[in-house]
């Protein structure tokens, strides 16, 4: 059987398991987002404090994932439970880092500027330093999207969710019948997925940066400033 011909018989469950993929990895960079930002801002001031946070979640980052998610077994089970758990850990990362970074390199003379005009901390960081970071952490969260979509496969090892289904499936029975076919549908089937989130990221981007939030920043400077 051919791999085409492969698709064609099991098209309903491909499909089925890519949704699954694609929901899954949707969630928890969604969740890794808020918790990274967050982590971010709380800590981004403060050198010791971001420095920490990227630290904690850089040790995480190392530990493989098949012994991630091994650890996960005993307290969580199989399942939604640890492949997701996994999945917002090895996403923290990338965006914890680009968020310190982006707010780190904002210009500290428009911060300056903002401070002057009146504008509290929080209404600086609202207005002009986050949207002006913002390029920097969504390249964090596309970082993270494509880590997730890739580790999000090797959850099947643990009875997870989506299109590592088809890759292990076809790895434990090698030289069986359509072993080779299913390890293939599995793997191009991320591949598309990583791609067409890629897509969606790189789309959210332009629409937002550089000429949309960061030029009105510096426009509500100027009339702060006039005001």
């Amino acid at each position: 059987m051919s791999l085409w011909e492969y698709i064609e018989d099991r098209w309903d469950l491909i499909v089925f398991e890519a949704v699954q993929h694609a929901s899954m990895v949707a969630q928890c960079v969604l969740v890794a987002a808020v918790l990274g930002v967050l982590i971010g801002l709380a800590g981004y001031r403060h050198r010791r404090v971001a420095a920490l946070a990227t630290a904690s979640a850089g040790v995480l980052f190392t530990v493989p994932s098949l012994a991630m998610l091994g650890l996960l077994i005993p307290p969580l089970g199989l399942g939604v439970a640890p492949s997701v758990t996994a999945l917002v850990l090895y996403a923290l990362l990338p965006i914890i880092r680009n968020t310190v970074v982006g707010l780190q390199g904002v210009d500290p003379s428009l911060v300056d500027a903002a401070r002057g005009i009146g504008m509290s901390r929080r209404r600086s960081l609202a207005r002009i330093e986050f949207p002006m970071a913002w390029p920097v952490i969504l390249a964090g969260i596309r970082v993270a999207t494509q880590l997730t979509m890739g580790i999000g496969a090797v959850a099947a090892y643990v009875s997870g969710p989506g299109l590592g289904e088809q890759i292990f499936s076809g790895l434990a029975r090698l030289g069986g019948a359509n072993a080779v076919n299913s390890t293939l549908t599995g793997t191009i089937g991320v591949a598309i997925l990583a791609l067409l989130f890629d897509a969606c990221l790189m789309l959210v981007g332009r629409l937002t940066a550089p000429g949309g939030l960061i030029s009105r920043s510096r426009e509500r400077l100027a009339g702060g400033a006039r005001a």
